[in-house]
């Protein structure tokens, strides 16, 4: 069987592009010969199609005794041409039956090499077909913390940093997780899974919910805290949709059905809003906020709430989302908390000269000591400001009552 009959039972037997067969044949060729080639540009491999022939095109140098590929000897130079001499230079085609047996070892060797890399890449354009796809699939083994999953297909990994925590399998449970990624290790593919991406959130909304399908219903953005709680920012133009209504699904089913699929993972479905104070308040919970107040410079944002313990969550979990969520550092306060905060900055940046009873040798004192803003004097102890040289305890005591109702 030729050369180009082996490539073209190769390119159906292995799904491969049969010009990049052709090419690999070229190129593998002409690096087996090229290795005892004096002069590399005298040659050119050529396939021809049409003729059903591979062969070395190479300019020979007429020579006495022949070393390298791209020489001929005068003996057997005169034997196509007796009018040759030491020298000259001879056009020849070399067939690849021709070749030494060692150089088509050499050959098949790096075909074999490059039929090979053509195969994983053909793999990982497949399975990046399928990279942001949920599959699901069965526990085969353990690594260390990684499982190996049989997706039908073939395996993937499910890393310890993908796998959310608290959860174990055995080998040959079922698991569903989101394709979040196509390595090349060891120059083969693989398909890296995860349980704890927020895309897979996404995707399991779209499976569960027609109008998230459709496009209806737009998922803004998704924060996690994988195995303990997920918020949602949703948001439709149609008036007559409810989108967190739509995922929430008739008495909650759609909703607990995704849960379920995160070992009962807390789902908290928000209304994007852009109004920002709206957003954050939602993004909190509205029912436990009073008010918000941003910030003039930066994204900052206090909340007043009169379910402080519930607005802030177990560990800080709620705020710590909501935060991700609207992308705002998010402080909650309750009434009287924040007055105090408002007392407290409004003493931080006024100057101690705008205390009543100040006098102007008093106010030399305390900058001199360090004492420069409201907050300082409201600080200080009377025992404290009484070891300063200069000033007397009335004009203490006075600076000090003045400073706590300022």
């Amino acid at each position: 069987m030729s050369m180009i009959s082996i490539i073209n039972e190769l390119a159906n037997l292995k799904q491969l592009d049969r010009e990049d067969l052709l090419v690999v044949l070229k190129e593998s060729l002409y690096a087996a010969i090229s290795k005892r080639l004096k002069r590399p540009a005298a040659l050119e491999i050529v396939v021809d199609q049409t003729k059903n022939e591979v062969y070395a095109k190479v300019a020979k140098e007429v020579v006495e005794n022949d070393l390298y590929f791209d020489e001929i000897s005068i003996e057997d130079a005169r034997l196509s041409d007796s009018g040759v001499a030491v020298g000259d230079q001879m056009d020849c085609r070399v067939m690849v039956s021709e070749f030494e047996p060692k150089t088509i070892k050499i050959a098949k060797k790096l075909i074999q090499d490059r039929i090979k890399e053509l195969e994983n890449d053909r793999v990982m354009f497949d399975f990046n077909k399928q990279k942001h796809q949920v599959v699901t699939g069965k526990i085969r083994e353990t690594k260390f913390n990684d499982y190996i999953v049989d997706i039908g297909y073939t395996d993937a990994v499910l890393p310890a940093d993908e796998q959310i925590s608290g959860e174990y399998y055995r080998v040959g449970n079922i698991v569903q997780a989101y394709i979040v990624d196509v390595r090349k290790i060891r120059n083969r593919g693989c398909i890296v899974l995860s349980r704890t991406h927020p895309e897979y959130i996404k995707k399991l909304l779209e499976n569960e919910v027609p109008e998230v399908a459709s496009g209806e219903v737009q998922v803004k953005k998704i924060v996690r805290d994988p195995g303990v709680e997920t918020k949602i920012a949703l948001y439709t133009e149609n008036p007559n949709i409810d989108p967190v209504s739509s995922c929430y699904g008739p008495k909650g089913l759609r909703i607990k059905e995704i849960c379920k699929n995160l070992g009962d993972e807390s789902i908290d479905l928000v209304y994007w809003s852009e109004n920002l104070e709206q957003f954050i308040a939602n993004a909190v919970g509205i029912d436990f906020v009073e008010k918000v107040y941003l910030a003039e410079h930066g994204k900052f944002a206090r909340v007043i709430s009169n379910q402080k313990n519930k607005a802030i969550g177990k560990g800080g979990i709620n705020v710590k989302l909501a935060a991700k969520l609207t992308g705002y550092k998010i402080d909650i306060f309750t009434e009287e908390e924040f007055e105090q905060q408002l007392e407290k900055e409004r003493r931080v940046m006024s100057h101690i000269d705008d205390l009543d009873g100040i006098t102007p040798k008093a106010s030399e004192i305390l900058k001199s000591n360090g004492y420069t803003s409201v907050e300082d004097i409201y600080r200080a102890s009377v025992d404290e400001l009484a070891n300063l040289q200069g000033i007397g305890l009335k004009i203490i005591e006075k600076l000090k009552r003045s400073a706590e109702n300022f």
